[in-house]
Formats: C-alpha cells, structure tokens, sequence
C-alpha cells in the first residue's frame, strides 16, 4: 500500500518514494493552453501550490529531462500526447518566498539576498557558458557572494532568464511560489512600504515586457494587483477561488476524495471527513483541503482534528477579527449559528488597505480558507457573496479565537461564574461579574463609552461558545413586535429563560441611568419579546436590562 507523505512538495521526491499522489497533472495541460503568459492562481495555504509548482518544473526543465520523464508515467498528462512533447523543452526557473518571514526590513533584505543567491548557485553552470560575457559572469557571482548593489537585486530575477535564453537558445519557463509571504509578513511587522517597493520592482523586471518569458505561473494567498506589483502587465491573468478556470487543480475533488477514502478503507468515516474538511466551493466545484485530509488518514485512530488550523499561527487573520467593529461582530455572531451573511467581495485586496473596511475583512477571509461562497452573484460589476463557515475544523477556530478573546480580558474561572449566575438567574452575582467584564473590555476592545455595543457582541460571541451545550443563544431575533437583544433558552426546560435588553445613554444626556434602565425593561414588556417564549409554554421568564452610561453600568431584573 502506498504510503500518505504529509508535507512533501517536492514532486520527484513524492512520485519516487512510492507515496500515494492524487494527479493533478492535467494542471500541465491547462497551464499550457491557457492564453495569457503570466497567470496568477490564489488559492488557500496548504492546498497543493508548492508541489504543484514542483510538478510543472520537473515536466519542462530541461536539464534533467531523461531522468524525469518516468516521473509523468501513468499519470493523466500522459495521455496528452501534443503537451508530452514539450517535456524537458525549457530552461526553468522556480523561485519560493514562503520562507520570507523576517522582523524587520533589514533583515528582509538579507533574507532576499541569501534567497538569490542559492538560486543562482542552482545554475551555476552558467559560469562556464561560451555564450555568457565576462560582464555577465562578473555580475552573476555579486548575486552570489550577495555583494550585488539593490539595482542589481531588483533585477536578478531577470537577469537570470536572460544569462538561461543566452545558454540554452529557449526562452524560460518562470514559476514564484507564495508571492505574498514577505506582503502579509511587511504589512504585519511594520515595513510594509520598504519590503513592497523592492517585492514591486524584483517581479515587475522579472514579469513584465520580459522577452525572456515563455510562460509563468504564480501562486501565494492573495490576489494583489491593485499594490502595483502587477500592474501594467497586460499579458497577466488571475484565476482566484472564485473563477472557474484551473478550480480543480487545487485541493481535493470528491471524486479524488472518494478513490482515497476507498484506497485506505475509510468509506465509514466519510459523512464526519465531509463535515471537518469539505465545505470550500472553488469555481463551483466543492473542494476538500487537502492537508487535513492527508493528516486524518495518516493519523485516523487518534480521530478528526482540526489540523489545518493548528499548522499555522494565523495571526493577521486574529488581528483583523480581534479589531472588527460591532458589525464585524455581529456577523460573527450569525456565522457561528451556522448561517450565512452577505458580502460584497473584492478579490483585488490591498494588503496597506485590508483593515479600512469590513468589505476588505470579508473579502481577506474568503480568499484565505476561514469563509466559504455558497452563493455568488455579479450584480452591476460588483460580486455579492453568500458567505458560511466552510467546516467544523475552521468553525473550531472561531470558537477558540473567541475563548481567547476573553482568557485575555478576565479569568476563565470568573468568564464562567459570570455566566453561571445569568443562567441560573443569580442576576445580583450576575451584576458584580460583568461590570468587571465591561471595565476590562471597555480597553481591551478600544471601544470607549461611546460603542458598548461592541462589549455587547464580544459578550453575545463569548456566549455562543461557552454556553452552546446547554442553551440555545439567539440575537437580533423579532418576537412580538420588534427585535430583542439577546434571549437564552436552555435545553433543559427546568431552568429560567433569559431575555436581555441593552440601552445605551450618551454621556452627555440628561437622562438618568435609572430613567434608563426603566425604559429598557418597559420597552421589553410593551413590545412582547417574551412572546416566542410563552407561545411554546414557557413559565419561568427572566426579563433583565443592562444600561450603558460612559463606563457606568446598571443591570436591572423585572420584578
């Protein structure tokens, strides 16, 4: 039986070690009859672009053309026989940012050096070419020994395909792998402007106007024309999860899905596969990811885990939800009850723009893996998105970002007697405990007296997670005549039913705390919100308001 290799993106190594590869060689195929020269594929981390990126170098390189072309026996590009006659044709070129990760600039700019470097010593064969000048050679061991001025650096790239049409008489086939590593790496740091312009000018020498080009394929997260690092090139064209083109080429399909499963006899655990790891929807076809997958098979006793999740730090995508005003919240909210919202999506991100707007936030969670388009509709040159929680490895996520969240603002042991007293309707106990949580929250969620409504939803999120094996927590719901807050109903029909008002007074109002918290508790009785709960024969109600006045806070139980 072959075996599951978890991690290996070298393609030769994969194929030769007799490990079990889903084909995605018809990738080829469509790579070389797609028009445009330069293509862009986003795609998620960890859905195959590395070795897909390694499959396509071992197929044209020309240099090891012998010894590679059994690599491609038996797989579906072989029966393509017009694309088997370019094997081995091209002088290649393939060069991965993924390890661009850097604390400053400075250091970026060694890491850029050194990764240079190692990818002319992988052709310094060039050295002894009769068809190289000695100006040519002079300025190829400055990459080298990393001694080479920053015009230089920005041009190395390039160079290189010049100094490989020179030798060989062939124009080259270019593959970048993640682009966008130093961009998400820069923009999180804090030199994100220095890293951009020397990104900018190392790819746009590299990729545009380059006669040197045969074709070029480029992978990384994010679609990111709009930082100019692609603009102007017209011979440029980006197939993102969105589009139909190259959807199967990443990821698995569930026919790939269904010939694993059956391989290593695990056709019983299909369904809980299905609902851990499927659930991404790529020019509508549903994809698997393909690195928990792998991961379950090879380790199915200890279970289903969340193993993509726990491969990365995710830290941009913490930030940017950490950061999310009350919509942001509030929508975080209805995704984790297992509903969709709607979203205008743009798949231009600009990573200096990414926290400007929700619309930005959305679309960056989209294109990363964490949302899924279960609908999408062009609507006047805009793309509106039906977004859900692709699965329970990434709606895990959520919830443990959301425990967090709140580990960071007070004790996990005071968060759930907090909670405790609500649910039990020790509302007094219930007082002391969130006024505490509102004081810290006011800071930790910058928020100020202005916006409780943030504590509000951090406070509802906080709910939904801990309190979701016991009670059903529901939000902005209409009953009666209007929309209550919050409502808590427990599974066990023994236990109070809790609905919760929150007012807000602006700091500079007349009105008293007290005035208000007699309007709240007025305006749950006259607009019948208990109604959805008397009408399924509910007895033991509690109606409680929480008024919000600067950083002062009053909680009030009907009597």
């Amino acid at each position: 039986m072959k075996k599951i290799q978890v991690g290996t993106s070298d393609f030769k190594k994969l194929i030769e070690g007799n490990n079990y590869f889903v084909d995605k060689s018809l990738l080829i195929k469509e790579f070389i009859e797609n028009g445009a020269d330069i293509i862009l594929t986003p795609r998620p981390r960890r859905f195959g672009k590395t070795l897909n990126l390694s499959m396509l170098k071992y197929f044209f390189d020309i240099r090891t053309k012998e010894e590679t072309k059994n690599l491609f026996k038996g797989l579906k590009i072989e029966n393509e026989k017009e694309i088997m006659k370019l094997q081995g044709e091209y002088p290649v070129i393939f060069v991965t940012f993924k390890n661009q990760k850097h604390i400053s600039f400075e250091n970026f700019e060694d890491g850029i050096k050194v990764l240079l470097s190692n990818l002319y010593k992988e052709h310094d064969y060039l050295l002894d070419s009769d068809k190289l000048t000695e100006f040519d050679k002079n300025d190829f061991k400055e990459i080298i020994s990393r001694k080479a001025s920053i015009g230089n650096i920005s041009e190395a790239i390039s160079s290189l395909m010049g100094y490989m049409n020179k030798h060989y008489g062939r124009k080259v086939m270019l593959f970048i792998d993640e682009y966008d590593v130093p961009i998400q790496e820069g923009y999180l740091r804090g030199y994100y402007n220095e890293m951009i312009a020397l990104i900018r000018n190392l790819l746009t020498a590299a990729l545009k106007d380059n006669p040197y080009v045969e074709k070029s394929l480029i992978t990384g997260i994010l679609r990111v024309a709009k930082e100019s690092i692609f603009s102007g090139l017209n011979n440029l064209k980006v197939y993102s999860i969105l589009s139909f083109r190259f959807s199967d080429k990443f990821g698995f399909t569930e026919e790939e899905m269904k010939e694993l499963i059956e391989y290593y006899n695990l056709k019983d655990s299909t369904e809980q596969i299905k609902n851990w790891y499927n659930g991404y929807i790529f020019g509508g076809k549903v994809i698997y990811n393909p690195w928990s997958v792998l991961n379950y098979i090879d380790n199915n006793e200890e279970g289903f885990m969340p193993y993509w999740i726990n491969s990365s730090s995710n830290d941009l995508i913490k930030r940017l939800l950490l950061k999310g005003d009350k919509e942001i919240k509030l929508d975080l909210e209805y995704l984790l009850q297992g509903k969709s919202i709607n979203k205008v999506i743009d798949d231009t991100i600009v990573m200096a723009e990414v926290e400007d707007s929700n619309q930005n936030i959305w679309s960056f969670l989209l294109l990363s893996g964490y949302l899924k388009a279960v609908k999408t509709e062009l609507i006047r040159g805009r793309l509106n998105c039906e977004l859900q929680i692709p699965n329970e490895e990434v709606h895990i996520f959520y919830e443990n970002l959301i425990v967090k969240w709140f580990q960071e603002t007070m004790t996990n042991q005071k968060y759930e007697e907090m909670l405790s007293n609500l649910v039990t309707g020790d509302i007094e106990n219930f007082g002391y405990a969130f006024q505490e949580f509102v004081i810290n929250n006011l800071s930790y969620f910058d928020v100020s007296g202005k916006e409780p409504e943030k504590v509000y939803h951090a406070f509802v999120l906080g709910m939904l997670v801990s309190i979701s094996n016991t009670h059903e927590v529901k939000s902005n719901k209409e009953s009666g005549f209007g929309r209550y807050d919050v409502m808590i109903i427990p599974k066990d029909i023994s236990k109070p039913e809790i609905i919760i008002e929150f007012k807000k007074i602006n700091v500079l109002s007349k009105e008293t705390i007290e005035q208000g918290k007699v309007e709240a508790l007025k305006q749950i009785q006259d607009m019948k919100y208990s109604e959805e709960l008397i009408h399924k024969g509910v007895k033991n109600i509690i109606e409680i308001a929480i008024i919000f006045k600067g950083k002062e806070v009053m909680i009030s139980k009907a009597k």
